[in-house]
């Protein structure tokens, strides 16, 4: 079982930056792929980005390629996603999740999720 909580939201301009944290409880959080996602008002829920249990591979979506990087510090049981170059259409309440297969870019690859942070970004 692993309970994660996300962190690190809120008001932001365009062109600015946020960082977002998932913490993450239980022994077994370095043997997990970790992924961002992120769901928009009437919108599904969408890929942001992954990273494997080692951080020697991420995957990244195409919308956010080059701004977002997402990262991982097995230590402190936290994942990570730095966030730049901030648009409008980054407006969406940021959640992470858990899987115990590779990282994977759809979100039935996924065994447990956080509540979800917001983030806004204004123009």
């Amino acid at each position: 079982q692993v309970q994660l909580v996300e962190s690190g939201g809120g008001l932001v301009q365009a062109g600015g930056s946020l960082r977002l944290s998932c913490a993450a409880s239980g022994r077994t959080f370095s043997s997990y792929a970790m992924g961002w996602f992120r769901q928009a008002p009437g919108k599904e829920r969408e890929f942001v980005a992954a990273i494997n249990w080692s951080s020697s591979s991420t995957r990244y979506a195409d919308s956010v390629k080059g701004r977002f990087t997402i990262s991982r510090d097995n230590a402190k049981n936290t994942v990570y996603l730095q966030m730049t170059s901030l648009k409008p259409g980054d407006t969406a309440v940021y959640y992470c999740a858990a899987s115990a297969l590779t990282p994977r870019t759809t979100t039935s690859g996924y065994n447990y999720w956080g509540q979800g942070t917001q983030v806004t970004v204004s123009s």
